[in-house]
């Protein structure tokens, strides 16, 4: 692997552990203003101290991200759907990779839709993107998207999906957990970070989501909504940063939530 991939890719897997944590904003591409990323530099800002990278759009690092800012950037490079439209599977190439040696970013990701009726141009965006930014050492993060198809998250499809990317030459896939996780990481010669994915149901659920994944095998995960639209969100993202490169169990990590949660709440709040 060049060095400039690798130096990158040391940036955003910690060397000391080879894991990730990655804080996803990159939601409004295809949502809008989100809930609780109405402003995302509001939103942003008291995260990054805690995030190994952060993965978001050209416009929002550009007008929400202090230049000064030295946390990794993870830049999504593709689009052009949204949830009101047809399919959100039908995506191009949206932001160049001379504008991501521009920004300094130190990987670029886009989606692919395996399965969906957009497949093959996904796929080709893929490695079109590939061959063009390898010659620049940046490092692509392939996302495995599955759009509205939410029942598509089991392990042969996933494992699939992993596959094909790496196949294509992708140097880190994102994907979602499942049941049978280890056969997706089995199957995947390359790292594999997870989504977060919609909001869950508790604080437990996203702190076993995020611990069950690194036992499985993933280098890391990439949450946004179950961090950022949480009451607490800098005490979630340290709960869960615990998991990842601390070997924090869920309830040891759900403790720490709670201490954090309890130090910032005033004098007889909790």
């Amino acid at each position: 692997m060049d060095w400039g991939i690798r130096n990158r890719l040391s940036r955003i897997f910690q060397p000391q552990d080879g894991r990730t944590l990655m804080l996803a904003v990159d939601h409004g591409y295809f949502l809008g203003p989100t809930t609780r990323l109405e402003d995302p530099r509001a939103t942003i800002t008291p995260l990054l101290p805690y995030a190994d990278a952060i993965m978001l759009t050209r416009g929002i690092l550009q007008t929400c991200v202090d230049p000064t800012v030295t946390v990794p950037v993870v830049l999504r490079v593709s689009g052009g759907a949204t949830i009101v439209g047809r399919d959100l599977a039908n995506e191009t190439i949206t932001t160049s990779v001379r504008d991501a040696v521009r920004l300094n970013v130190s990987a670029v990701a886009l989606s692919i839709f395996v399965g969906s009726d957009y497949e093959h141009q996904t796929l080709a965006n893929l490695a079109r993107l590939i061959d063009e930014a390898t010659p620049y050492g940046i490092p692509v993060l392939a996302v495995t998207a599955v759009g509205k198809e939410l029942e598509k998250r089991d392990a042969r499809y996933l494992a699939l999906a992993c596959r094909v990317a790496a196949e294509l030459g992708a140097h880190f896939v994102k994907t979602y957990y499942c049941e049978d996780f280890e056969k997706v990481v089995g199957g995947c010669p390359v790292p594999i970070v997870i989504a977060g994915g919609p909001k869950l149901d508790s604080d437990m659920d996203v702190l076993r989501l995020a611990y069950e994944a690194i036992q499985g095998g993933a280098a890391g995960v990439d949450m946004g909504r179950n961090i950022w639209q949480h009451d607490h969100p800098v005490a979630m993202i340290r709960a869960i940063r615990a998991i990842v490169h601390e070997g924090a169990t869920p309830q040891q990590a759900y403790e720490l939530l709670r201490d954090l949660i309890h130090a910032q709440a005033p004098v007889g709040r909790v």
